[in-house]
């Protein structure tokens, strides 16, 4: 097939997925950082002003996981009550065990060659599409969301959460990529930001910037096409870690083998 269309999303760090991956990230980092051969499998759950975390460590590092997680939780850009979900006010809930002896068993190794702790299948994939060889609309996603958070927190673009989804259609001509047909953009905003001064201003200063070069004049661009999106993170959407693996890998446009890695040693 030669003439197309494809479509990829992304999401904003203040996504309640994505809080989930990054806190599991961070937990796995500090264990990491004090003991390398920590074992580490890690996984979030975010609602409504609770977090939940579980999973299995064994490790000869001491780490404060409520701190990390609030501490990551703030920086993500949730300090404040009036987003239904708070770094210093959530209840946090920890549920952490060693890990199986069973699974421990095929990984310590005397001989220091290194075992698993699971089954998986890796796929790889590149393409010349873009420098960073990933495929044009994963890649355009990623960066219209990268942009609204270099923004926010310049304060360059006021009113706005880190709540964010973007979504960009790529039409294909000939098997490369010609033009964009179609941009979604979705931000979390307060109810002091009109919908049509959010637009013109989302339109101006990071789908323009950051798309410009592949749109043309039929491009469609919808931003916040549902209306307001006053309530936003996890006080209007549950999280949970490992459920945006196709956006952490190619988009959709590559197989994926499986379980995600946020939380996850290298074993």
């Amino acid at each position: 097939m030669k003439n197309y269309v494809f479509t990829s999303e992304s999401v904003g760090e203040g996504h309640p997925d994505k809080i989930c991956d990054q806190v599991s990230d961070a937990i796995l980092d500090a264990y990491l950082e004090k003991d390398k051969e920590s074992k580490v499998a890690v996984e979030c759950f975010a609602k409504g002003n609770l977090f939940l975390i579980g999973g299995e460590v064994t490790s000869k590092a001491e780490v404060n996981i409520e701190e990390i997680a609030r501490k990551k939780i703030k920086e993500i850009g949730y300090d404040d009550e009036k987003y239904g979900f708070n770094s210093k006010t959530c209840r946090i809930i920890l549920n952490i065990t060693k890990q199986s002896p069973d699974i421990a068993m095929g990984i310590d190794k005397k001989d220091r060659e290194q075992g698993a702790g699971d089954q998986g299948i890796m796929f790889g994939y590149a393409t010349n599409e873009t420098e960073e060889y990933m495929p044009l609309a994963i890649i355009l996603s990623h960066k219209l969301l990268r942009k609204l958070s270099e923004l926010r927190r310049k304060k360059e673009i006021k009113f706005i959460g880190s709540d964010a989804k973007s979504q960009v259609s790529v039409e294909y001509s000939d098997g490369k990529p010609s033009r964009i047909k179609a941009i979604v953009l979705s931000v979390h905003h307060n109810e002091a930001k009109s919908l049509e001064e959010l637009r013109k201003e989302l339109i101006e200063k990071v789908i323009v910037p950051v798309c410009n070069k592949f749109m043309d004049k039929e491009t469609k661009i919808y931003v916040n096409p549902t209306g307001k999106f006053v309530i936003g993170g996890p006080a209007a959407d549950a999280g949970l870690t490992g459920r945006k693996i196709i956006v952490d890998t190619y988009g959709g446009y590559a197989r994926h083998g499986g379980g995600c890695f946020s939380g996850k040693d290298p074993f």
